[in-house]
């Protein structure tokens, strides 16, 4: 048993390990010798702490007051065993409960600092050691993402067996400690049974290796038992897989449909789906955009029935699918839907921007009665559930429940305990929950069974201190009474939550956040597809700089417990625009469009500063016309004599260059303007008067630059009769085409150009060009730039 403390009062609980006490800041001693062995790999900044001490899950309010404070006292980037040695010491040394970390992509609490300590990141220990295609084995780093460990086994004809739906975030030795089944489970069963050996460093600072069935004492440990720094995968070999996607009228002929498949033993690899409700939503879903254009015009719609997408490689004789389906009762659907679901197989979280917010309820059910689950769901939740369903090989079903609420609204609150209630239905019908951890650790003899007391007895012998992420398999004594008294009260709170709906939640401009901009915020599900491929988050390395540190941020400024100064402005500045998050948001969020709309907010409204480069670049532009400092005198030099003696004073086309093309890598402007000779393009161009598009100025949130600088570029085309500018820059062109429109409509500037970029009108020319070809063209496809993005 241990003393713990509840709202400062003492209260002994029974039956729990010995703990390390909360540790919420670090002496200065300790921070001295932390900081001396990993350098610049910790940190102990406390406003930086403040992103670690939550996971993906949204709490309600009153269940934060319960756990408390869970900001870390330091956080440091493990990037070797070595580290995890010397940080177990160390942590030993000075009883500091310490909490791995990787991707953070599960909401069962398994990563949160309960009783401060210190957060071991390992998401630099992401490497592949081995790739063996004869054996069919990788040996890799445990926080190596799966997605990126999928492609390099493709470069080596390889692919994983079974892989998470959250593969874009998720990492190899966190599908360990979270035991989780995926896509690939129907044929390969858990994540874990791909596993064959692990390496980890134990509390007590030992490496240790585990195999065969001694690995069932760390599955679903969510670190309680060390920090894993190798794993010894089983892979298969690369193969095309194509998919079918059926609708069924109900859950019991999609039940009936599995049946058969497991019967006739069709050689699937996976099956999943989705519910009527969470299809309708999909289709319901917000566009895909790019600067206010929308890029997924053609998305198929989605019948409001249930939807399952079956999946197995090329090769296989499953000729017995169609037959399963039908005599189910169920529809074989378009292939263009079936081709859209498996393309967006990781993208099903996009529905939450309909939330805003979610109540989640994960929980496991026998194949058998997961029809009745679905009868017991609807019958007894009044408020709408989405279920998106995974069917394992063992003849169980993964059934994750989202209930759409706001977490702003007081009956967040009450309405959460409908997850319960979706708990009692599941285990009334032979289920259980899907996870232990912290929020349900009166449920970890459900979850582990017999493997519980040989799970007990290593954290005894190698934890004695109980510093390794202590409370997440014990939980919190008076969480854990409110769950046990909520599964006694459940008929009670079911009905308060039944009574907790709310309407369509609207945002309004708030403490300078501008109300789409809010609305994102607790749109974003927290998933982290944003976080690895972030530039300013590789570059700066800690979680405040990526985009879901940004959009944390601004729930936390909302609240009260964050404020927007200088150092924040900063952190919005410091983004490249590169919009790779855009890119890999599962929600497909217009995330970079918000942070330049924050940038003009912060800089051009509120009067924070912008960064002194750009400073140095508006003094520039307003003087010379370009970012660079050069002389405006001498903006068209680039132009060869020829090309400029075949140059109108007016013309429908204008060939605009931008300050790069014309001033530092002169020939993509050369090259340009002779390719538009060469077909016969009669055009002019703005010469010494023309003026960068102003992208710069729009990043640095000097939007009253920008203005001018659009004003006087619009003026001068319109000056020499242009109808199509014509850009080489993929920047100037998103300006011309995408930006200047926008921005002439809210100013009341007529705005009539048309805008392509060169390539395009080249293609338009084709039958010019085609002669002077010295080989003959036989596809031409043409996409900018900033279209690719999308």
């Amino acid at each position: 048993m241990y003393i713990a403390t509840v709202y400062g009062n003492p209260k002994q609980i029974q039956g729990e390990k010995n703990m390390t006490d909360r540790v919420p800041e670090l002496s200065a001693a300790q921070k001295t010798e932390l900081s001396e062995i990993f350098g610049k790999h910790v940190n102990l900044d406390k406003r930086e702490r403040h992103y670690y001490n939550h996971d993906i899950g949204a709490l309600p309010p009153l269940v934060k007051k319960v756990i408390g404070n869970t900001d870390p006292a330091a956080v440091v980037k493990v990037r070797s065993e070595g580290d995890s040695v010397k940080l177990l010491e160390f942590a030993n040394r000075h009883r500091i409960p310490v909490v791995p970390r990787a991707g953070a992509s599960s909401g069962y609490g398994g990563v949160i600092p309960t009783k401060g300590g210190i957060v071991a990141d390992v998401t630099l220990l992401n490497g592949v050691l081995s790739i063996d295609p004869e054996t069919e084995t990788a040996v890799v780093q445990s926080g190596i993402i799966w997605e990126k460990l999928e492609r390099k086994l493709n470069e080596k004809g390889l692919s994983l067996r079974a892989i998470p739906s959250s593969a874009p975030s998720s990492t190899v030795g966190g599908w360990l400690m979270q035991s989780g089944a995926g896509y690939g489970s129907y044929e390969f069963g858990w994540g874990h049974e791909s596993m064959e050996n692990v390496r980890i460093v134990l509390p007590n600072g030992k490496m240790k290796e585990f195999s065969g069935p001694e690995l069932s004492k760390l599955i679903g440990t969510m670190g309680t038992t060390g920090i894993i720094t190798e794993v010894t995968l089983k892979v298969q070999k690369q193969e095309e897989r194509n998919a079918v996607s059926a609708s069924f009228p109900n859950a019991a002929a999609l039940r009936k449909a599995v049946e058969t498949i497991r019967e006739k033993k069709v050689p699937l690899w996976s099956i999943s789906f989705l519910n009527p409700e969470w299809a309708d939503m999909k289709n319901k879903a917000p566009r895909k955009l790019h600067y206010g254009e929308v890029v997924d015009k053609d998305r198929p719609v989605l019948p409001k029935a249930y939807v399952c997408t079956f999946m197995y490689p090329a090769s296989r004789d499953v000729s017995g699918l169609t037959e399963a389906i039908e005599n189910a009762g169920g529809t074989a659907l378009p292939e263009e839907i079936s081709k859209h679901e498996t393309e967006e197989w990781f993208k099903s979280m996009k529905v939450k921007r309909l939330g805003p917010s979610f109540i989640p309820a994960e929980i496991l059910v026998p194949l058998d009665k997961m029809d009745r689950v679905f009868e017991e769901i609807k019958k007894r939740i009044k408020l709408q559930v989405l279920t998106e369903g995974m069917v394992i090989g063992d003849g169980n079903v993964v059934l994750l429940c989202f209930i759409p609420h706001s977490e702003r609204s007081v009956l967040f609150n009450t309405a959460f305990a409908l997850s319960l209630s979706i708990l009692k239905i599941a285990e009334e019908n032979g289920g259980r929950v899907y996870s232990s951890g912290l929020f349900f650790a009166s449920k970890k003899k459900d979850v582990f069974g017999d493997r519980l007391a040989e799970i007990e007895a290593l954290r005894k012998e190698f934890d004695p201190n109980g510093i390794m992420n202590p409370e997440t398999l014990e939980g919190k004594g008076l969480l854990n009474t409110a769950v046990s008294m909520g599964a006694s009260f459940e008929p009670l709170g079911r009905i308060v939550g039944n009574m907790s709906g709310i309407g369509k939640t609207t945002f309004k401009e708030e403490k300078e956040i501008p109300a789409e901009v809010a609305e994102l915020a607790y749109s974003c599900s927290q998933c982290g597809y944003c976080v690895s491929e972030c530039d300013q988050y590789y570059g700066r390395g800690w979680e405040s700089q990526s985009p879901r540190g940004k959009w944390f941020f601004i729930k936390e400024y909302l609240a009260g417990r964050e404020k927007l100064d200088q150092r924040q402005t900063n952190t919005f500045l410091a983004c490249t625009t590169c919009q790779m998050c855009d890119a890999r948001c599962e929600l497909d969020m217009p995330i970079e469009h918000a942070w330049m709309t924050m940038r003009g907010k912060l800089v051009d409204e509120e009067e924070k500063m912008t960064f002194p480069p750009f400073e140095i670049m508006a003094a520039s532009l307003l003087k010379e016309r370009n970012i660079w400092a050069n002389y405006r005198k001498d903006r068209d030099k680039w132009i060869p004599d020829d090309i400029r003696a075949k140059m109108k004073d007016e013309a429908e086309y204008a060939y605009f260059a931008g300050c790069t093309a014309s001033f530092v890598e002169k020939d993509v402007a050369v090259g340009a303007v002779r390719m538009l000779d060469d077909a016969g393009v009669e055009f002019t161009g703005l010469f010494d008067r023309e003026a960068c598009c102003g992208i710069p100025m729009l990043v640095a949130g000097k939007w009253d630059v920008f203005e001018k600088i659009m004003r006087m570029n619009v003026y001068n085309m319109k000056k020499r009769g242009v109808k199509t500018v014509i850009t080489s820059c993929p920047a100037c062109w998103l300006m011309w085409h995408t930006v200047y429109p926008q921005w002439a409509e809210k100013l009341g500037i007529e705005y009539v150009l048309e805008t392509k970029h060169y390539s395009e009108v080249l293609v338009e020319r084709l039958d010019v060009l085609k002669t002077q070809f010295q080989n003959p063209v036989i596809k031409v496809s043409v996409t900018p730039l900033h279209k690719i993005y999308n």
